[in-house]
């Protein structure tokens, strides 16, 4: 049985140059023998958090859209890669409102301590996160990884590598920096890899 990598692009741009990283990464698992699964999150029905915490008591959300058929997917996968630009130094809002919404998860981990993730999988899910920055300033990826970090954890899906890109406004077009993608490939594969000895080792 094949791992499922979960791979989430929060550009709004689905030609640009995250989407493009994206796409090497995932060309990378895919090699390394894993089904990837891409969720464009920009183009999903997505309504923010409000916060009513009916997820306090059940693993479930108040809203109704297009992000609560993801929940029991993210119970399942076997690792995921982020990939998002910068944008007002932190995640774009399509992203960030897809993954607040996984309060539930939160909830189920932390207040009622029934993680909704299956025990099993909990030690062997990573992400890799990618990301550019316009910029290139030392702190362009604090907020992206702040976030990335605790949506992780509550994920049960350990942020264990990244793929930052600075100075995207003068870069322009990765098309011209081979290298970079092959990077992107690099890790993709890596992640895949150990996805795909995880789940050998508990078959």
């Amino acid at each position: 049985m094949k791992p499922v990598i979960a791979a989430l692009l929060g550009s709004p741009r689905p030609e640009g140059n995250t989407a493009l990283l994206l796409d090497q990464a995932s060309v990378g698992a895919r090699d390394a023998g894993c089904e990837v699964r891409m969720i464009n999150v920009p183009s999903l029905n997505v309504s923010p958090c409000r916060e009513i915490y009916l997820c306090r008591n059940q693993p479930d959300c108040a809203i109704k859209d297009d992000v609560n058929q993801f929940y029991s997917f993210f119970c399942e996968i076997d690792s995921m890669i982020i990939a998002t630009p910068v944008m007002t130094m932190g995640i774009p809002g399509a992203l960030k409102s897809f993954m607040d919404r996984f309060q539930v998860f939160y909830c189920a981990k932390y207040q009622r301590k029934t993680p909704l993730v299956p025990k099993e999988k909990r030690p062997h899910r990573r992400t890799l996160l990618i990301s550019i920055s316009g910029m290139n300033l030392p702190d362009n990826f604090d907020g992206v990884r702040s976030s990335a970090f605790s949506f992780c954890d509550i994920l049960n899906c350990k942020l264990a590598d990244e793929l930052l890109v600075r100075d995207m406004d003068t870069k322009i077009d990765l098309h011209n920096f081979p290298e970079i993608l092959g990077e992107a490939y690099r890790k993709g594969k890596a992640l895949g890899e150990r996805a795909v000895a995880a789940v050998q080792k508990n078959e």
